[in-house]
């Protein structure tokens, strides 16, 4: 029978149902006190009038599932954790959604302001003990726009602005703080206000720009292209391939976040750029915050270099010295297009060598490394065999790009260039909740696993029936750590050590029980050659049973990755 749908009377009516008609599919929320009145609006709200409210465990997984979302839909999501311990927990996922340019609304409740006489007023003694002076202080440094939500009926205008804005290029995260007082109390009648806010037009390149960026293309005869992200529906892919074509340019995917280009597109050259931009006469930047390192890799300051994008200048950034010839503001798809479109004369041909040889010759070293225990090339290839057209991985210090065939744009995400580690896990679980017949991976370090809150997330994937693909990269060692110190300390006694301080994960815990304690399917996998047959089975049993998988890897140590 069908039901009228129950008025919007509250302050925490508004903010649901403005989350709603704003496009927002999923509330992911580790609940607290200042919850009560948002809980109440969802059991009584009329189905489908909010958005489906998400129970996580752990705030770090609140704000990844968000994430991964994102990523595969490009649909920007909301969450909302528990006043100033929470937002505290939830910190590390919004510096990664900053870094990485993903849109999301973050919400936190508030102790209550009031000592008594409102509805919402303080009642235990953490409400007290969790008062401070600037609570959004905790976010503020790497969101958009933070507001405090004050009376009830600002609550449907403020979610319409906060994700108005967060949508606008460049995304990126923004924050609401919501203390119990307004979300409980009503709306005056006649100032319920749902009307939406538009999210403002691409950006589009200046004509005058422009025409300077296609003649120095025009002159240039060796010139590279650096792409590292791109747009969620995959459109900057052919837009790039086609630049490339015209140019007769290699195009380099350094420190990929998202990988644009399919690994047979012949226009790919490879991931590490260090030797052709010291040969470029001309370097045409698309999107990439961090080209370069400018220690190791910086070109030539004869070389004129293009940086294009939403913010060619990365405002966001305290320090960003990469050198700017030309800054070509505008959306990264329209942008590329239209230089394109603006180079004279037919498509050069390519002059780096043939893509097919170079994979073949990747293939050739990951199957050496097939052995016991396995290289992180074989471990790459081999996970890259089980992904059909659909497949995506997420990796965290895990997966190699170059030693993998990706099949189309957004295929592998890597962990944001922020570095909070525990990511890629509830990313995946994100990713598979926007999609639960797509097969998602995420492949991690055994430390980025323990960062994870794997219990919370493992309780996640069953919970929500989610059949996510978990692969671990044991080594038992903070191996990024080991090889900064390697590389600044080459002939130093933390190298000469038997053990070096403060890297050993040994003794290393047991992660295939961790994962079998939420019912999941969980192997230990010591022999590479043995790699293939259990990726298999995990295939198998996730498409047959719809059941998670955990396939613990040992992996040989590496001075390189």
């Amino acid at each position: 029978m069908a039901t009228d749908t129950p008025p919007v009377t509250t302050g925490a009516d508004s903010v649901l149902t403005a989350l709603k008609d704003a496009g927002v599919d999923y509330l992911f929320a580790n609940a607290g006190t200042d919850f009560p009145p948002v809980i109440e609006s969802l059991a009584a709200a009329a189905p489908g009038s909010v958005p489906t409210p998400v129970t996580a465990p752990h705030e770090t997984a609140a704000v990844a599932m968000a994430h991964g979302f994102y990523l595969t839909t490009g649909r920007a999501q909301a969450l909302m954790v528990h006043v100033n311990v929470g937002l505290a927990n939830a910190l590390m996922g919004v510096i990664n959604a900053a870094s990485d340019n993903v849109p999301m609304l973050v919400m936190s409740g508030r102790t209550p302001i009031t000592e008594r006489g409102r509805k919402g007023s303080r009642i235990t003694p953490i409400q007290v003990g969790q008062e401070m002076f600037d609570q959004t202080s905790i976010v503020r440094d790497c969101t958009k726009y933070t507001y405090e939500m004050r009376y009830p009926e600002q609550g449907a205008p403020l979610v319409h602005r906060a994700l108005a804005v967060a949508r606008t290029a460049p995304e990126g995260p923004v924050y609401l703080s919501l203390p119990r007082e307004p979300l409980a109390a009503e709306i005056p009648d006649g100032l319920h206000d749902p009307t939406p806010v538009p999210v403002p037009s691409p950006a589009a390149p200046d004509p005058a720009t422009l025409a300077r960026a296609a003649a120095a293309c025009a002159d240039a005869e060796r010139p590279v292209i650096l792409v590292q992200r791109g747009d969620t529906a995959g459109r900057l892919a052919p837009a790039v391939a086609a630049l490339a074509a015209r140019l007769g340019a290699p195009v380099y995917e350094p420190f990929p976040v998202r990988n644009v280009l399919p690994s047979a597109a012949p226009a790919l050259a490879g991931y590490a750029p260090g030797p052709a931009l010291k040969t470029a006469d001309l370097i045409l930047a698309i999107d990439c915050d961090i080209p370069w390192i400018e220690a190791l890799h910086r070109p030539d300051r004869a070389t004129p270099v293009i940086q294009i994008g939403p913010d060619p200048l990365f405002a966001r950034m305290p320090v960003r010295g990469h050198k700017t010839d030309i800054a070509l503001t505008g959306d990264a798809v329209t942008t590329v297009t239209a230089l394109a479109a603006a180079l004279p004369g037919p498509d050069r041909p390519f002059t780096h060598p043939d893509p097919a040889a170079r994979r073949a010759n990747a293939r050739a070293v990951a199957e050496a490394g097939s052995t016991a225990p396995m290289t992180a090339e074989w471990m790459s290839a081999c996970v890259s065999d089980i992904m059909d057209d659909r497949a995506v991985a997420f990796t965290e210090l895990g997966l190699l790009p170059g030693f993998m065939d990706l099949k189309g744009p957004n295929r592998l995400f890597c962990n944001p260039h922020s570095g909070g580690l525990g990511w890629a896990l509830p990313a995946a679980l994100g990713a598979q909740l926007a999609d639960r017949d797509r097969l998602v991976i995420a492949c991690v370090g055994d430390g980025s696993y323990m960062f994870a809150n794997p219990v919370a997330c493992h309780q996640i994937a069953e919970a929500l029936d989610l059949p996510v693909l978990t692969i671990v990269k044991n080594n038992a060692t903070w191996n990024a750590v080991r090889r900064s110190v390697l590389k600044g300390y080459p002939q130093g006694a933390a190298v000469a050590a038997n053990e070096m301080p403060l890297t050993s994960l040994s003794p290393i815990p047991d992660f295939a029980s961790v994962a079998r304690a939420s019912r999941a399917h969980a192997e230990t996998v010591t022999d590479g050659r043995d790699l293939p047959a259990a990726l298999e089975r995990a295939v198998h049993i996730i498409r047959s049973e719809r059941r998670q998988v955990l396939l613990d890897l040992r992996v040989a140590l590496s001075d390189d990755h």
